[in-house]
Parts: C-alpha cells; structure tokens; sequence
C-alpha cells in the first residue's frame, strides 16, 4: 500500500492519529520537501514519529517516482506531505503512477492553506481561482497570475496567492554545465509579492489601462498559518509592500467585495482602521 499523508501547517504533532498510525507500520517512510515547509526540521519529525525519514525532492518525484514506489505493492510506503497530500499536482501524477503499477493507495487528509486562510475572516465560499505569484527575473516578468486576480476581482471574489518557494534550484550556469551545485533556498515574502503586483499595476497604467485591483484595494499578509507565531496583517496592497510579517512561509490575499462581517474581521488585524473606509461592502448574504 502506498499512503500519502498530510501533515497539516505548523509541527509534528499536526499530523493525524490515523496519519500517525498509517507512518508508523511503513517500512519506507518519505517526505515530500520542496512544495512547502513546516515550521520544524527533519530531525523533529522523525523523532515524534519513530521513524527515519527519506527526504524526497522535485527530481526525485518527477523522475525517479519508480524507485519511491519500489516494493510498494508488498510492503507498507508512506510519502508525507505538508498540508493536505493534494495541494500539487506532482503528487496526482504519483498516484496515477501507483495506479498503472497495481499498487493500491491510500489518502490520509489534513488541514492546507487553501482552507486555512479562513482564519483571517474571509469567508472560503468567496475565494475565487488560486494563484501563484513567482520570483521574477531581470529577463522573465510574467503577469498571467495578475490577469487571474484581475477577473476574480471582477466577479467580486478574493484571490489566494501563493508565494514561491525556491528549494534546492541550480544556477543556468552550473545547470548548463551539468555541476549539481544548488542555490541557497529562497521564500518570498508579502512584500515581495506586493511590490511586483504594484510594478504591474504602474505598467499597465502607463500603458493607459485601468486595473480592478490598485494601490488601494485591501489585501492580507499571512505568515507561518498554524504555528505558534502566526501572523496576520491587513490593509492597502502599497501597505502590505512594507508590512513586517518575519520568517517564512508567507502567502496573499487580494480581496474582492467583502460582507461587512469580513470587513470588520480583518480591522482586527490592521493598524490603520482608515484604510478600509473607502472599501464598499456589497456583500450582504
């Protein structure tokens, strides 16, 4: 049996009793390390879990999934992921692999940020498409994940935005050069996410194209969901481009229309009350 787990947002005793039940009887134990992170290392996983961990990376997943899901049909195989083992696709493709292999899977859910944002008040049911905001280059700055908001925002729905991660990545030079040499890991930040939607909106309007969502348009950092040191911030885009949100992991959320009841929870965690005054609320069921 191949089980894919989830081990919720914040530590090690996130993970289910019957997450914890299924990773104890594996004989091969995986963790899924480069779609997100949690707030503990290896070592404290494998200590609270009794069991060793094989730290399974993107090339390993996308490339050698055979070897991961070697004797998976005569033994016990645990692949672990953070949040809910469906928050990627990579991990659809590796039950589809199992699949073509004969190997039974079982799936063993758990909280994810996709649910998790409900703890700044904004209500789920009023989320519209999920995006991914990516590191930009000198020579690579694609707005498509601006388009996307730009249309949940003409729907009136608010926009999850999910931050890159960028783990175990290789140079162009020593990729060409075939060196497995890799960069020092990289997350970004509320602030970095705000200031390339901002540089979008400027070039759009220099280009004489009005945009739904603006310097203005109320949006809301989150850091670290589900562990201990949470954090929370709401106000303008231009405010979430200096706002102190800390270490990683960090994600966006660019309103659309709000219920009063939303509008009055993310005033608990603004500074500045004012901003939200000129935000219309007409959301009423």
């Amino acid at each position: 049996m191949l089980y894919l787990v989830g081990l919720g947002l914040g530590d090690a005793k996130d993970i289910t009793v019957k997450g914890l039940e299924a990773v104890r009887r594996c004989r091969r134990v995986y963790l899924e390390a480069y779609t997100s992170v949690l707030t503990v290392g290896k070592e404290a996983l494998e200590e609270f879990y009794g069991k060793e961990l094989i730290l399974a990376d993107r090339e390993m997943v996308e490339q050698e999934a055979d070897s991961l899901l070697k004797e998976a049909d005569v033994c016990d195989v645990a692949f672990l992921v953070v949040g809910d083992p469906f928050g990627a696709t990579t991990h659809s493709d590796l039950v589809l692999r199992a699949v073509k292999l004969g190997i039974p899977y079982k799936v063993i859910h758990n909280a994810s940020i996709m649910n998790a944002v409900g703890c700044c008040g904004l209500q789920l049911y009023n989320f519209g498409e999920t995006v991914s905001i990516v590191f930009w280059t000198d020579t690579w700055k694609p707005e498509s994940f601006f388009d996307k908001i730009e249309k949940n925002r003409q729907s009136g729905m608010h926009t999850l935005c999910l931050l890159d991660i960028k783990v175990k990545e290789q140079s162009l030079e020593n990729l060409m050069k075939g060196r497995k040499i890799y960069e020092p890991p990289r997350y970004m930040t509320v602030n970095q996410a705000a200031e390339q939607l901002l540089a979008i909106i400027q070039n759009r309007r220099l280009q004489g194209e009005e945009t739904e969502t603006t310097e203005n348009t109320i949006c809301v950092g989150l850091a670290r969901v589900g562990a201990p040191d949470e954090k929370i911030a709401s106000g303008t885009l231009q405010q979430m481009s200096s706002v102190e949100l800390g270490s990683p992991l960090h994600c966006l959320i660019v309103t659309g229309t709000m219920h009063p009841l939303e509008l009055e929870m993310l005033k608990l965690f603004s500074g500045d009350s004012s901003s939200f005054e000129n935000n219309a609320c007409q959301r009423t069921t």
